[in-house]
């Protein structure tokens, strides 16, 4: 991660919105979350301002999410930060920030999915209004929607590093549903629209089922599998089979599997992050523990299908 060099204060925050968007300068202003890539800072009841803090790629992401989120965001049947206005980079702040609608929850990392039903046929129907064609500008993925081989080096890193740590009961069962994902054919059909990260802290809950969906930034086009991994990450267990019932058109075979890996590179993800959280380096999240470990447990546990 690289830190930005300017603090960001609640201070910095309303010159900024003083200089470009002088209408919202006077609403109350509080920081809401810092971020993998962006600081938000709550504006009034309604907004929020992102801006980038800690990698350089956030600038394209931000950018990427004004130009497309708003085109998305009407078919969407949950709420989504819908960008209203862009923040050109200046002399105060040398980087783009948009201001976005504040969409109300709590991140599923932070608050249990109690209603397994209603999540899974939320989760379900969300992804099936997102899940289309895609035009030919659409933006490509950073690390997502492509094809697992792609990952295989990354993956092999990541579990090296989980079980060497401790972190990881049955290193063999988890390399075995990542070979059986990998060895899946291929997506096949035209790359369709795709959040590419949903992992619990990017999705949000009330009263035990699912309310929004937030962090865009690699919305890409590519396999719908890397966004179904979302059943195993997100649903508690045996909720995995009611999404794929709900999901339509129903996911073949082959891209159950491929999903399997997806998520069990997800799920490696969330532990690691996690686990960094627990000993105070940069960027960890203990809270991404917990689902990271079930998810796992539910991908090993289960038998292929």
């Amino acid at each position: 991660m690289t830190r930005t060099e300017i603090e960001i204060t609640a201070e910095l925050v309303r010159d900024l919105l003083r200089d470009q968007h002088p209408d919202l300068a006077d609403r109350p202003l509080k920081l809401g979350a810092r971020g993998w890539d962006n600081q938000l800072w709550r504006l009034g009841d309604d907004l929020a301002v992102r801006l980038p803090w800690a990698t350089r790629s956030a600038d394209e992401l931000l950018r990427k999410e004004y130009a497309w989120l708003p085109v998305l965001a009407p078919r969407l049947p949950l709420p989504v930060p819908v960008p209203h206005r862009l923040g050109e980079p200046s002399e105060r702040f040398p980087r783009p920030w948009i201001v976005t609608t504040w969409v109300p929850g709590e991140p599923a990392d932070r608050a249990p999915v109690t209603h397994a039903a209603e999540a899974a046929d939320t989760l379900a129907a969300f992804l099936t209004a997102l899940h289309r064609p895609a035009p030919a500008g659409a933006p490509a993925g950073r690390y997502h929607g492509g094809s697992l081989a792609d990952r295989a080096e990354g993956f092999a890193g990541q579990l090296a590093a989980a079980t060497e740590a401790g972190l990881v009961p049955d290193p063999d069962a988890v390399r075995a549903v990542w070979e059986d994902a990998a060895a899946a054919p291929g997506w096949a059909g035209p790359p369709l629209w795709l959040h590419g990260d949903l992992h619990p802290a990017n999705v949000l809950i009330r009263g035990g089922a699912f309310c929004g969906v937030i962090d865009f930034g690699d919305l890409c086009a590519g396999d719908p599998a890397c966004d179904l991994a979302a059943a195993w990450l997100l649903l508690p267990d045996g909720a995995a089979d009611r999404f794929h019932a709900a999901y339509q058109p129903a996911p073949d075979a082959a891209t159950l599997r491929r999903a399997r890996g997806w998520a069990v590179s997800k799920a490696l993800t969330c532990i690691l992050i996690a686990d960094a959280g627990v000993h105070g380096r940069p960027g960890g999240k203990p809270t991404w523990g917990p689902p990271g470990h079930a998810a796992l447990g539910r991908l090993t546990a289960t038998a292929h299908r």
